[in-house]
């Protein structure tokens, strides 16, 4: 028995399983890296897919969640290592390397790496192409293996330049910058972040899909963890949780047309300074995320105060004579006014729907209603629950409000036909620009570490928050 001892003190042997371990501490300590798809710190506090993974097993766990960030993957790979934190988290793909030196979970989503150039310059379309191209990748990443593979198969010219960041936006802040003419991107990060530089495109994908993993500390009896954690995964699948999580973080990137998202950052530049404060201080009048309020009245109007359409709705927030006359807003032309009336609109809505909506859904379905009505917002939600899906959750009812203008549909319900189509695209599109903004402010919600504003967002994003205050 002394001698097991005394070999487990000099080999590391943990004496009881890391799943016990993590129990008896009362906290799981998780890694991940610090960006958009994976975790990050909003005004209302930490989010992010993997924070919002993570926080779910140490619920599931009984335990605290306690969040930790690397500034490359290098040390997030070190620190795992190192016994600093038990799960990385961090939208890691499996590759034959990592799962031969880290336990690792099951696969809980998938993800394709993609060769991302700027339209305009020379598109490659085969590896072969990019034998002469200046090519930027995430140090010791899953793309760098894949790089090394084809160019001792097939492209033995085939080199590149390695950023030691953990976030893929400093390599398309290098494309956008001429600083490199290709860059390696997985398909969910390119997807949330292209916002920020529309003139972006996928060239072709370098690879096939790949999984996403959770890998765990090495030399480590996790035997416990992973089972737990692999149950787990399955049943937030099954039970469609992970689905919703990931149409709640990742729904809002699908629909926004590369020219629209071109032209928001554009406005966001050129037209947001001027009623930043505006929008900030009308926002808190009526206690709301003044992000969202922004994102609202971009989709209603693109921030002009002057706005008509041909139905005679007019003004920032797009009111019409009814609505504004019974919000109290005399001119729809007043910006203050207007902003008035669109917040306190979709406050009164929010607090009309059932109270047992919980939020962002309550948030989405609101603004559907801003939209087409709750009348009709209650007779699609009523149709998903016919259909067998949740009537609470945005997701599911997304996808029968189109269903309004099938009259094999619409002639059954209350309230009849109603353009539902256009009241999903209205709210996708809220949602797509109001995670832009939400993003752009970032790195003054941080701490330091793990990264510096000038850093962390495109110069031009830096200089619109210079000027806005």
């Amino acid at each position: 028995m002394m001698s097991l001892a005394i070999l487990c003190m000099v080999l590391g042997c943990d004496a009881k399983d890391s799943f016990e371990s993590i129990q008896s501490d009362g906290e799981l300590v998780v890694i991940s890296r610090n960006s958009p798809t994976t975790y990050y710190l909003d005004k209302n506090g930490p989010t992010g897919f993997e924070y919002a993974l993570t926080h779910l097993l140490a619920e599931e766990m009984g335990v605290a969640l306690k969040m930790k960030t690397a500034s490359n993957l290098h040390d997030l790979f070190t620190q795992l290592k190192d016994k600093e934190a038990d799960i990385a988290a961090a939208g890691l793909t499996l590759t034959e390397g990592r799962a031969a030196a880290y336990p690792h979970t099951i696969a809980y989503n998938q993800l394709t790496p993609q060769v991302i150039y700027v339209a305009g310059t020379l598109r490659p379309r085969t590896v072969s192409d990019l034998t002469t191209m200046n090519i930027a990748v995430v140090a010791k990443s899953s793309h760098t293996d894949t790089l090394t593979a084809l160019q001792q198969s097939r492209a033995p010219e085939l080199t590149w330049q390695e950023v030691d960041e953990a976030d893929t936006m400093h390599l398309l802040e290098l494309l956008k910058l001429g600083h490199a003419d290709i860059a390696i991107v997985d398909s969910n990060e390119f997807a949330v972040q292209q916002s920020l530089y529309p003139r972006q495109k996928v060239a072709f994908d370098l690879h096939e899909e790949q999984d996403m993993v959770w890998y765990l500390t090495p030399e480590t009896d996790n035997t416990q963890l992973i089972i737990f954690i692999n149950d787990f995964l399955r049943r937030l699948k099954d039970d469609g949780t992970m689905a919703r999580l990931h149409e709640r973080y990742f729904g809002h990137t699908d629909g926004v047309s590369r020219i629209s998202a071109h032209v928001f950052t554009q406005n966001m530049q050129e037209t947001l300074p001027l009623f930043r404060r505006l929008i900030q201080q009308v926002a808190k009048e009526y206690q709301m995320d003044w992000h969202l309020l922004a994102a609202m009245a971009y989709q209603e109007s693109r921030w002009d105060p002057n706005a008509t359409s041909p139905t005679g709705v007019r003004g920032m927030m797009m009111l019409t004579k009814p609505t504004a006359r019974e919000l109290g807003v005399e001119n729809r032309l007043d910006v203050t006014q207007s902003l008035r009336g669109g917040a306190r609109y979709l406050k009164d809505l929010k607090r009309r729907l059932p109270k047992r909506l919980q939020e962002p859904d309550r948030t989405w379905m609101a603004l559907a209603a801003y939209n087409i009505g709750l009348g009709h917002l209650e007779d699609a939600r009523v149709i998903t629950q016919r259909q067998g899906g949740n009537p609470d959750v945005w997701q599911d009812v997304m996808q029968r409000l189109p269903l309004l203008e099938d009259s094999n549909y619409y002639e059954k319900t209350r309230y009849g036909y109603a353009r539902g189509k256009e009241a999903v695209t209205l709210v996708q599109n809220i949602r797509h620009y109001y995670s832009i903004l939400v993003w752009q402010d970032i790195p003054d919600n941080q701490p330091i570490p793990p990264l510096r504003g000038e850093d962390y967002i495109p110069s031009e994003i830096n200089n619109l928050q210079l000027q806005a205050f």
